[in-house]
């Protein structure tokens, strides 16, 4: 860990990108998604983990960090060994091919919502859901990295969902020790900017994670704000903080459990950035650095 807190291998990750400037955007009720019951996605039946003693594969296209790790959790001086972190990038690649599975309304304790949706795009045409994929996959390598055990709520983007419900189980039973779900908005093209989701109280359900989200909470926020230079989001939220609960991945969730917004895809500036690959491993450090934090307590 070095001085300023930053892990050695989330600080590398840092220095290997550019530092560039923000963008923004207007949120649209929450986007969503998980396949209908009766309908077991194969992110649903196989969430994408980092057993023990495996070695991290490749991750992905596009020069994402795939170095291999080796045991996870085990290695003297490791500040995330022990730790679970599940990983849930929003939406999918298939939804959109799939209108009649990811529309079916699922239960969410508050009201019903559809199982997914497609997410949103840039004007550009780049999609949310691959977006969110490539986030993903590049900040799993960097907990793994920590000695975290690393888990995703789906193995590509080329599936369907799987449902919201879906992915607050995937947490609840790989008993996570922190959930981020990650996203990109797609509000009123004037509002750039990201912003944090925290579970609002459901009574009976989401209790005992409220102060601990919270926490969670304020650490990716601080983080993602100091480390990509994006400011909090000028069209919603306050102080880039929201709280809600018509989110079926937060009111389900056992866990410490957040949002992030990472930027609004509809403005032309938040576009740019979260179009360039440089910059989306930027963002990709600066939420392992958060979840160390919160994580190292």
């Amino acid at each position: 860990m070095r001085a300023d807190g930053t892990a050695p291998a989330i600080a590398a990750a840092l220095v290997a990108t550019l530092a560039t400037a923000c963008g923004g955007g207007a949120s649209p009720p929450a986007r969503e998604a998980t396949t209908p019951p009766g309908t077991r996605s194969p992110a649903a039946r196989a969430p994408l983990t980092e057993p023990q003693g495996a070695r991290s594969p490749s991750a992905g296209p596009q020069g994402a960090p795939g170095t291999p790790t080796g045991p996870q959790g085990e290695r003297a001086g490791r500040p995330l060994a022990g730790k679970v972190v599940v990983i849930d990038p929003g939406h999918n690649g298939g939804n959109a091919a799939h209108p009649a599975q990811i529309n079916r309304q699922v239960d969410v304790i508050t009201g019903r919502k559809p199982c997914n949706t497609t997410g949103t795009s840039t004007d550009a045409g780049y999609p949310e859901h691959a977006f969110t994929w490539d986030v993903a996959r590049r900040l799993r390598p960097l907990l793994l990295a920590e000695g975290a055990k690393v888990v995703l709520t789906r193995p590509d983007d080329e599936g369907v969902g799987p449902c919201v419900t879906e992915r607050a189980a995937i947490g609840n039973k790989a008993r996570a020790d922190a959930v981020l779900s990650v996203h990109g908005d797609g509000a009123v093209a004037s509002g750039h900017g990201f912003h944090v989701i925290l579970p609002g109280l459901v009574a009976g359900h989401n209790d005992a994670i409220i102060r601990p989200s919270r926490r969670l909470g304020l650490d990716v926020r601080d983080a993602f704000h100091r480390l990509t230079g994006l400011p909090y989001a000028t069209y919603t939220a306050r102080n880039g903080l929201s709280v809600r609960t018509d989110l079926g991945g937060l009111n389900l969730s056992t866990r410490p459990a957040v949002f992030i917004e990472c930027g609004n895809m509809r403005n032309r500036g938040d576009a740019a950035k979260m179009s360039d690959p440089r910059f989306r491993q930027r963002m990709a450090a600066a939420l392992a650095a958060g979840m160390t934090r919160y994580l190292k307590g």
